[in-house]
């Protein structure tokens, strides 16, 4: 699903950056400018990215950053 539309980010493009070390919606938005538009998709994006870090998959990896 799109998450962000102003820039074209959908919850898949978060999960992978998660996966890949983004651990705050900072890093997202620098990343993928998630939330540096009009801000409307900040909370599901936060939302998105602490299931991911949540998640026991993720949790070796991300768990020291959140």
């Amino acid at each position: 699903m799109y998450v962000c539309i102003c820039h074209g980010v959908t919850d898949k493009d978060i999960r992978a950056a998660a996966n890949n070390g983004a651990n705050s919606l900072e890093a997202l938005g620098e990343q993928l400018n998630v939330a540096t538009c009009c801000g409307r998709c900040a909370d599901c994006a936060r939302s998105v990215l602490l299931e991911v870090i949540q998640s026991p998959a993720c949790a070796p990896n991300c768990a020291a950053a959140a």
